[in-house]
């Protein structure tokens, strides 16, 4: 090590003790590798136990000239909160926020200021007693994610009223084009003038905590007027809708979000799931156009599963069934975090096969009996197109006279009015879909190639909806699977891709042609790595971020720091 890295290394611990400082390349591997994808090099991971830590290893790093990249939970898709290879041109510094993780319930719980590591779980905790809940819930791709990321990375979550997390109201350090680092207090709450000021009181609690109003948002209150206009030409949300970006609304890490405050929702007094089951897609179209214009309730949820994507979370996702609905959410984040320390350990020994882990827990999984109820098997029998619709208050008895009247007029499917049993497994199915595709690749690594993960946003007029891929493109696939917020035209799509299939290629084949479809990608993760920003994305970086100190490189842009003002 350089005398030079080892002086920045010293700082650090110096600040947050030498526990708090991880630097080896065994003890970051974990944080410096992404979830599904994404690994890099970093001089050090930092655990910042406090904001004021946290603030002033921001100031060591900016004065060292180091990269500093944002990392909580680790759960993004597209390598956003990880570094990207070894040819950054300065010291890369990865910030962990997650114990920072501390929420204050604003104004009765009709709002949440939250710290950088509090998990959108600890949330739904805290607003169950109060029925309220937050802007996400489990149902869309992982466990464990911060309100903050969400914030950053305008995810979109399950839930068809809410529209991508958003907000207005944020505190957050930013380097200006002078090079200085700078505390940006936008909470729209007095906390004092100086940075030192304004954590301290906002640490420790010093202010008013009712009785607030705020002239800016707290969350996308529009969006349900806008997932209603089925007729537009443009998709209800996507990654660079510039109306949704704001400060630290939608920035990828490019500035150190301390705080946000975000709306919480009401509880419905009475929900039922329905789940329906259809070989016609136009039966899911014409569902889809009918709930959105003439229902007085919006669904709640309104989740897509094709038949082979169930097949696929039954089996490779079962484990991950059992576990939540064992263990419960609560463990879900520790054990997969310990899962990943672990896989780091055994795969750098030869005398362990790789991915042990993960046959261990597949193994485990079959042992137990099947999980999902024969009702929901008899539908994946029967039919090719899924959907689960959670409905609430006058919308139930909505949904019930139209899908009676649909199914008896025409045929062409049926539906079932859920048990709790039957709805709970219907949502865990649907959330271990995300994981599923990753796990089939895994346990057949030497017989198929990568997966390749994208998130899509079709337009809201778009009826062909169901992808037809070309021969040049599909005679690469081993398996297409789709899965989706059908309701506001959302969808995730992994391919496993055949072996030796050329990835990089297939993939820019795909891109082109959601072009054609006039598709939006990525829809609800921030552009990582993984794909390049559109113009109006990579100018709210370069605003947010003029020196390129902060996750410089995603979206394909430059990773190289910008010296002057001019550069912006």
């Amino acid at each position: 090590m350089q005398v030079e890295t080892i002086k920045i290394i010293e700082q650090f611990k110096r600040v947050l003790g030498d526990g708090a400082v991880s630097h080896s390349r065994k003890r970051t591997k974990h944080y410096r590798t992404g979830w599904r994808s994404g690994k890099g090099e970093a001089l050090a991971v930092l655990f910042p136990q406090t904001l004021m830590e946290y603030w002033e290893v921001l100031k060591v790093c900016v004065a060292e000239n180091c990269i500093i990249i944002m990392q909580a939970a680790n759960t993004g898709l597209t390598e956003g909160s990880t570094p990207s290879g070894d040819d950054y041109d300065r010291p890369v510094v990865i910030i962990n926020t997650l114990a920072m993780n501390e929420i204050v319930l604003l104004n009765e719980g009709k709002q949440a200021l939250s710290f950088p590591g509090a998990t959108l779980h600890k949330l739904e905790k805290m607003l169950g007693p109060m029925g309220r809940a937050p802007h996400s819930v489990i149902g869309s791709s992982c466990l464990g994610a911060s309100i903050i990321g969400g914030v950053a990375n305008n995810s979109g979550g399950a839930l068809v009223k809410r529209g991508p997390a958003y907000t207005e109201l944020s505190l957050f350090a930013k380097v200006n084009s002078e090079g200085n680092l700078t505390l940006v207090n936008h909470l729209g709450i007095d906390l004092g003038s100086s940075p030192e000021d304004i954590i301290q009181n906002l640490s420790s609690g010093r202010f008013s905590k009712d009785g607030l109003q705020w002239d800016k948002k707290a969350s996308a209150s529009d969006y349900e007027k806008r997932v209603r206009d089925t007729s537009a030409d443009t998709p209800s949300r996507f990654n660079a809708d510039t109306t949704r970006l704001y400060e630290a609304s939608g920035c990828a890490g490019k500035i150190a979000v301390f705080a946000v405050i975000v709306d919480t929702f009401e509880v419905p007094d009475e929900e039922q799931t329905f789940y329906v089951g259809t070989n016609d897609p136009n039966v899911l179209t014409r569902i889809r156009r009918d709930f959105l214009e003439q229902f007085s309730q919006l669904p709640e949820v309104g989740e897509y599963l094709h038949r082979d994507m169930f097949n696929i979370a039954e089996k490779y996702g079962k484990d991950t069934c059992l576990s939540i609905h064992h263990l419960g959410t609560d463990a879900l984040p520790k054990l997969f975090a310990m899962k990943g320390r672990i896989d780091a350990v055994l795969n750098k020994s030869p005398l362990f096969p790789s991915h042990l882990t993960d046959k261990v827990m597949q193994f485990v999984g079959g042992l137990f009996p099947a999980f999902l109820p024969r009702s929901l098997t008899n539908f994946r029998d029967k039919y090719e197109h899924h959907l689960i619709i959670k409905m609430s208050n006058q919308g139930v008895q909505e949904a019930k006279d139209y899908l009676s009247r649909l199914f008896d007029e025409e045929g062409n499917g049926e539906f079932i009015i859920c048990n709790k049993e039957e709805a709970a497994r219907a949502f865990l199915l649907r959330f271990a879909a995300a994981g599923a595709a990753v796990r089939y690749q895994t346990l057949h690594a030497q017989d198929v190639g990568e997966v390749l993960a994208l998130d899509i946003a079709l337009r809201r007029n778009d009826e062909d909806w169901l992808e037809t891929l070309p021969a040049h493109i599909s005679e690469h696939i081993d398996k297409s699977l789709y899965y989706g917020h059908f309701f506001c035209h959302v969808f995730h799509q992994d391919y496993v891709l055949k072996k030796d299939a050329d990835a990089k290629q297939i993939k820019a084949d795909m891109l082109a042609l959601l072009d054609t479809r006039g598709a939006k990608y990525p829809a609800e993760h921030n552009v990582g790595h993984l794909y390049t920003a559109e113009d109006g994305l990579q100018k709210f970086y370069r605003e947010l971020d003029p020196t390129n100190t902060f996750n410089p490189g995603i979206g394909g842009m430059d990773k190289y720091v910008r010296n002057c003002a001019c550069c912006v």
